[in-house]
């Protein structure tokens, strides 16, 4: 096979027009860094729990948008997204249990801790999505 035609293939890959999935994921993860870096820099006491709240919903809806909208595309390479999303995820959710057992170690309790719990979650989905979406993309439709 030609390099010529490896690389026009990968030229129309590169110049086909996606959804705004990465810049979602983006956007969705600072929302709950954030709201994480708010509730952390008021510990060990309580914080308010109102900016926490506003910043996971608005996290979890774009978090929701972007997996509602990825999951409607047709021509794409789903065999190494979920590959991709796969592994990732797998080791997302091992830092984000890390994670949880210092906030548990270090005696976050209550609401602060359940918030913290919701933004880990959040985080641990995000990432991998933005990985998987991103490496699909340039891959050939399966």
């Amino acid at each position: 096979m030609s390099t010529i035609g490896t690389t026009e293939r990968a030229g129309n890959l590169a110049s086909r027009r996606l959804p705004p999935v990465a810049e979602m994921a983006v956007g969705s993860m600072a929302l709950v860094i954030i709201g994480g870096i708010y509730l952390a820099s008021h510990l060990p006491k309580a914080a308010p729990a109102g900016p926490a709240v506003a910043l996971l919903a608005v996290a979890g809806v774009v978090m929701l948008a972007a997996l509602g909208v990825v999951s409607r595309l047709r021509d794409f390479a789903w065999d190494v997204f979920f590959r991709v999303a796969g592994w990732a995820g797998l080791a997302y959710v091992v830092i984000a249990g890390m994670l949880e057992y210092v906030f548990v170690l270090d005696h976050t309790h209550g609401t602060t801790l359940v918030m913290l719990t919701l933004m880990l979650v959040v985080f641990a989905l995000d990432i991998p999505l933005l990985l998987a979406f991103s490496v699909a993309r340039y891959q050939q439709p399966s």
